[in-house]
C-alpha cells in the first residue's frame, strides 16, 4: 500500500510561541479536506540561512516569516514579488518545484484590508508607524498606496527610521525618534497610530508603546500589529480615550488567507479561519 505524505508549510521566526497561525492554517486546511500540515518552527538567531536550506531540503511547500526574519531572508530567496522587492519585507514563501523559493508579502495587503474593515480610509490622511522593521515596512507601503498624505515612521534608532523612509524615496515618509514627545506631539495632528513593535506582545502584556499618564486624542485611530492579546494595552488606553482601536487580528486573518492561496491555489476559507481564532485564543 503506497502512503501520500502530507504537505507541509510553516512558520519560521523568533520567538513564535505566541503565534495563532498554526491554529488558522490547520483550520482553513482541515475545512476543505486537504492533506496540509502547518508547523511552528522557531529559528534561534544566527540560524536563518540554515532554516531556509532546510525547508527546501525538507520538501516544505512553503512558509511564513515572522520577527525578526523578514528583512534577513530577502538575500536568501531566488526571487521577489514585486510588492516583497518594493516593500524590502518578505512574510511569505513560496517554495517551487526543484526547491525554487519566492518570497511574497501578503502583510501590506492584509492591514489595508483590515483597516478598512474598522471604517478608516487613508486617502488625504496622515499617520504615525512605530517601529521600522518588516511590519512597518509593509503599513508604510499599503498607507502609501491607498493615498495617504504624510507618514511619520518613528524607531528607537532614528538611523533605522530614516533607512525606511530613504527606501521608500517618497516625500511623504517622514522619520522621526520615537520618544514620549514625538509621539504626543504627532499624535494631537495624526488620524492614525500604527503599533509595528512588538511592545505589547504575549507574555509582555503590560508594555505599551504610549506614555503612561498620558491620554490618548479622541480623534485618533490607533491600529495594534500585536494580536496577542487580542486587546493590547495599547488597544485599552485608546478605548478608555474614547478612540477607536483596531485589533491586529483581522490583518493576521487576511495576509494568512492570502498565503493560503499562493501555497494552495484555492480560495482561502475566512469563516473557518476567524472562527478558529475566536475558539483557539
Amino acid at each position: 500500500m503506497s502512503e501520500t505524505q502530507s504537505k507541509l508549510v510553516g512558520l519560521i521566526g523568533w520567538p513564535i510561541e505566541h503565534s495563532l497561525s498554526p491554529v488558522m492554517h490547520e483550520a482553513a486546511f482541515s475545512a476543505l479536506g486537504l492533506d496540509w500540515r502547518y508547523l511552528a518552527m522557531p529559528v534561534r538567531p544566527g540560524g536563518i540561512n540554515d532554516a531556509i536550506d532546510g525547508l527546501v531540503a525538507l520538501g516544505f511547500r512553503g512558509a511564513n516569516v515572522t520577527i525578526p526574519y523578514k528583512q534577513a531572508v530577502l538575500p536568501l530567496l531566488d526571487d521577489l514579488s514585486q510588492e516583497a522587492r518594493q516593500i524590502g519585507a518578505v512574510n511569505t514563501i513560496v517554495i517551487e518545484g526543484g526547491g525554487r523559493t519566492i518570497g511574497h508579502n501578503t502583510d501590506s495587503g492584509g492591514f489595508i484590508a483590515s483597516l478598512r474593515d474598522g471604517g478608516f480610509y487613508p486617502s488625504g490622511k496622515t499617520a504615525i508607524v512605530v517601529g521600522a522593521g518588516g511590519g512597518a515596512r509593509a503599513v508604510v507601503h499599503a498607507l502609501l498606496a491607498a493615498g495617504v498624505e504624510k507618514v511619520t515612521v518613528l524607531s528607537r534608532t532614528r538611523a533605522h527610521a530614516q533607512e525606511l523612509m530613504q527606501s521608500f524615496g517618497d516625500s511623504r515618509v517622514h522619520a522621526g525618534k520615537l520618544d514620549q514627545e514625538q509621539i504626543i506631539e504627532g499624535a494631537m495632528s495624526a488620524n492614525l497610530l500604527v503599533n509595528a513593535t512588538p511592545v505589547g506582545m504575549w507574555p509582555n502584556v503590560s508594555g505599551s508603546i504610549w506614555p503612561d499618564g498620558a491620554g490618548i486624542p479622541a480623534h485618533l485611530t490607533v491600529f495594534d500589529l500585536v494580536y496577542n492579546p487580542l486587546e493590547t494595552r495599547l488597544l485599552q488606553l485608546a478605548k478608555e480615550s474614547g478612540a477607536r482601536a483596531i485589533s491586529g487580528i483581522e490583518m493576521l486573518i487576511h495576509q494568512g488567507a492570502a498565503a493560503f492561496e499562493l501555497w494552495t491555489g484555492m480560495s482561502a476559507p475566512i469563516d473557518a479561519m476567524r472562527l478558529a481564532l475566536k475558539e483557539g485564543r
